[in-house]
This record gives C-alpha cells, structure tokens and sequence, in this order.
C-alpha cells in the first residue's frame, strides 16, 4: 500500500488502492457476448472462467437458487438476454457457491459505452451481515409465499422492482417490456391454461377491469425454476393514483401448490364419500346410475361397444328372514366382492342400484363379451360358499347400448331382461 499519509493521498492513490484490492475487474460487451477479464482474484480465481461469455457471467452470477449451486430450470435462460442489459449504473449484493461454500459478493456496473459495461466484484465479509442476514430470514419468512413479483406500467409498457425469492432476496435487473415479458412467461404456463393467462394479463383487458385499487386473482399451474409444474395464484392489484389515466399495476406469483394439492384431496375424499355406498363400499345408486348415463352418452358420440347388465341376488329376503340383517350385510358385502374382483381387469364398473340389485357397465364390451362376462359371475357366485347361509345364486340381465338409447330405452331393456331371468327359474342370464 501507499506510504503516504492519508491527508496526502491522491486520486492515482486512490486507483492504486482500488486496482490492488478489488477482487474482480471485468469488461463486458453485451451486444458481442463477450467478456475481457483484467483482474480476479481470491474466490473469482475459481468462479470465472477465461472460455466465459457475457451471457455465463450473467447466468452464474444469478441463475442460480439462492445460497445454492443449482441452476434454475433452462427455460428460464429465455430471460437472460434482458437481464445483462443495464441503463445506467447498477449495484447489486449477491450470493455465489464456489467449492460448497456460499461466498458474499458485491456486483457494480457501470456503463462504458452501447451496451458495454465495467463489472467490478468484491467478496464481502459474511460474518458482518450475520444480524442483516437474521432480519431477511424474517421477512423472507412472510415473502416467500410469493415466488416473484413485479411493477407494471401499461401505459408505458414496462416493468420494474422485479422480485424472484428462489433467486434472490433483492430486486432483479430486467430491461423488459411487458408486453415482452408477457409473450415469454405464457411458455412456463401449463397449456391448458395459457389461453385464460392471455385472456388475463392482455393490457386491454386490464384496463377495462381494473378499478383504482382494486384486485383480482387466478388459479392455474405453472412451471416453477425447478421445471416442474406447481400451483400457484396470479394475482393483479392496480395501484391508486390521482390520474385515472394511469395504469400501474402490481404483479404477484403465490405458491399455492400444497394447500390446493391438500385442498383437492379432501374434495376428492368426500367426493368418493358420496359416490360409494356405505355397506359394500361400490358406487351407490346415484353414482351407478350417472356412470350409465355416461356411458350412453359415450356411445353415442362413438362406435365403441358397451354393455351394461343388473344382478339380483336370488331369494334374498329369505336369508333376512332366517339368519337375520347381520349375515343379510356380509352376503351382499362378499356378493359385491366377489363380482367387483370379477371385472377387475375389465374397463367396468359396478355399483349398488337398491337393496340385493347391483348394475355393471362394461366399457369396449359387446353383447356376446357381456354375456359370456355374465355367465363366468353366475358359476362363480354359485360355486362360492358364503359363510352361514353355505350358497346363493343370483339371476343377471344384461343389454348393449345402441347409439340412439336414451337411460329410460336402456334401463327398461336390461329391467325386463333381469325379469325374465327370474321369471325363468333364476340363476340364469338373460339378453334384453
């Protein structure tokens, strides 16, 4: 270091201090995508590499997840070109891991000339932002909900203070118009919903939807910087102002993925509830009954075949009356077993009409696959020992969907099939 005293120090001093301590000197030009590196030092000796274009620099400096080594998912990158693009002087404190270990760095860059900069790197002290550190963990607390935020101005066309958590705890350079920004993002939204985010984030429609203070929100998926498509919320709330002719807005991206995953999960839960009858654990009657509705309105929009067949459980009151409700339940629980394990690697399914009747519609199966399916759940059933009452038979009728069946044509031709099959001495199957 200079031998001078300190009152005597001069502006080439203060360069030679500058030059010998400063970590990292580089120069950078944007529009050639290249960098000439003039000084690195410590930690950067390892981080830069002399093969390293501009856009590398850019995307090692903060492509990354916070105090961590991992990139973000590539289709990411697509922002990269506007983030290493800089209107005037720029500072920015962030996190690089260089050999496991989370290095400090202070970034500043200064315009030099038509998207050419002078970059400056320093590696901080850590242990001088432990209490700051603390406090950003706190409101990192309350903030992480919202994996990005941004400001708007539709006017204008431009965006500002954009914020990523995963990436960093500061707001984020980004030379980015909206109308830009929007035509980028709609890519990392499941398509599925990318026509409802146009609809939703065009600037007309923001305008015309939009009170002075008001908000309003989406849900959809969305693919997060780890590739892998999450729910979140999308929310937009236009800031007041004393000119209603402005139209800035705020933009936030909630994490909602567990509490909507957890959400739909209960519903399904309940969903299944009322679906499945309560004894023999099948759907019950409404849901049996809106699967052959289903079904019919299926085959009338196609060729494919399907079938559907009645099963009733021969002399059924007789087993109530002699050995009571109790072994009446377990006949119709190990009934219902026995014909669900029966269709189990068949595109079918069964469920309780009332009492010892149950329906069963089969899917991609013709008449003759139906009926020889009805025979095999017949000699099953009569073969079977059912513990108490020893065998039971039961009598099935079954019918094909036609494409001009309504519920009311095909019910009543599988009703008198199942009618005829008792009416014939039982334990048999009949075609309606």
């Amino acid at each position: 270091m200079n031998e001078k005293k300190f009152e005597e120090l001069m502006l080439d001093d203060a360069l030679d201090i500058f030059s010998n301590d400063i970590d990292a000197i580089l120069l950078a030009d944007a529009k050639a995508n290249t960098i000439r590196t003039l000084v690195k030092r410590g930690v950067f000796s390892d981080f830069i590499e002399d093969s390293w274009k501009y856009t590398d620099l850019i995307e090692k400096l903060w492509y990354h997840f916070n105090n961590s080594a991992d990139d973000i998912d590539k289709d990411y990158h697509v922002f990269l070109p506007t983030s290493g693009k800089f209107v005037g002087k720029y500072s920015r404190r962030i996190n690089i891991m260089v050999n496991d270990i989370i290095h400090v760095i202070q970034m500043m860059i200064y315009p030099v000339g038509d998207e050419q900069y002078m970059i400056l790197l320093d590696e901080l002290d850590k242990s001088m932002f432990r209490d700051e550190d603390m406090t950003n963990k706190k409101v990192d607390t309350i903030q992480n909900i919202y994996l990005f935020s941004m400001y708007i101005d539709i006017v204008k066309d431009t965006t500002s203070s954009i914020r990523v958590t995963e990436i960093s705890g500061e707001v984020i350079n980004q030379q980015l118009k909206y109308t830009q920004w929007r035509m980028m993002i709609v890519n990392m939204i499941s398509p599925e919903f990318q026509t409802l985010f146009l609809n939703e984030t065009d600037p007309e429609n923001l305008k015309r939807k939009y009170a002075p203070g008001q908000s309003s929100s989406f849900d959809c998926l969305m693919k997060n910087l780890e590739g892998e498509f999450i729910w979140v919320k999308l929310i937009f709330s236009r800031a007041e102002t004393s000119n209603d002719n402005d139209f800035r807005f705020v933009f936030l991206v909630q994490n909602i993925h567990e509490s909507f995953v957890s959400l739909h999960q209960t519903l399904k839960k309940y969903e299944q509830m009322a679906s499945m009858d309560s004894l023999t654990s099948i759907f019950n009657h409404g849901r049996i009954e809106t699967e052959m509705c289903n079904a019919i309105e299926k085959r009338s929009q196609s060729d494919r075949d399907i079938s559907v067949m009645m099963l009733d459980i021969d002399f059924f009151k007789n087993i109530n009356d002699k050995y009571g409700h109790s072994v009446g339940d377990d006949t119709l629980v190990h009934f219902t077993q026995t014909a669900a394990d029966m269709i189990k690697d068949k595109n079918a399914v069964i469920g309780r009409w009332g009492g010892e009747e149950f329906v069963i519609v089969c899917y991609d199966t013709s008449i003759e696959q139906a009926h020889e399916l009805a025979e095999k759940i017949r000699c099953t059933i009569a073969d079977k020992e059912f513990d108490k009452i020893s065998r039971i038979t039961c009598s099935i009728g079954i019918t094909e969907i036609t494409d001009n069946d309504k519920f009311d044509t095909a019910f009543e031709r599988m009703d008198n099939a199942l009618y005829n099959a008792k009416s014939n001495g039982r334990n048999c199957v009949k075609v309606g």
